[in-house]
C-alpha cells in the first residue's frame, strides 16, 4: 500500500462516518469526539503493548490474540489520519516538515 493509497482511503471512511453519524451538528463536534477517538485507541495499544511484554493479569494474557498489536497501531493510524483531515491538516506536508526538522538534528555542524 502507499500513503496516497491510505490516504484515498482515509477520505472513503470519512465519508462512511459522516454519513453514519449525521448527527454532529458541526465540525467542532466532530473534531472532539475524534479526539477522544483517539484516546481510546492509543488505550487500546497500549493495553496490547502490555500484553506483548507479558505484563498484563493472566485472564487478559489467555484471551490476546497476536494479531491485536498490529489492528490497534493500524486504528491510531487511522483514526489520527481521520482527524487531521477534519482539521484540514495536509498530512504529506506536515510529514516533510516534521521529517526535515528531525534530520535537522541530526548534521553535523562544522
Amino acid at each position: 500500500m502507499t500513503f496516497d493509497e491510505l490516504l484515498q482511503w482515509v477520505d472513503l471512511e470519512d465519508r462512511r462516518l459522516r454519513e453514519r453519524f449525521s448527527n454532529y451538528p458541526d465540525e467542532e463536534k466532530r473534531i472532539l469526539a475524534r479526539t477522544v477517538k483517539i484516546s481510546e485507541e492509543l488505550g487500546e495499544l497500549c493495553d496490547e503493548v502490555l500484553s506483548f511484554n507479558s505484563m498484563q493479569r493472566q485472564e487478559k494474557l489467555d484471551e490476546d490474540k497476536a494479531e491485536n498489536l498490529s489492528a490497534e497501531f493500524a486504528d491510531v493510524l487511522i483514526t489520527t489520519l481521520l482527524l487531521a483531515k477534519t482539521m484540514g491538516v495536509d498530512i504529506p506536508t506536515a510529514l516533510r516538515s516534521k521529517m526535515a526538522k528531525v534530520d535537522k538534528r541530526y548534521e553535523v555542524k562544522v
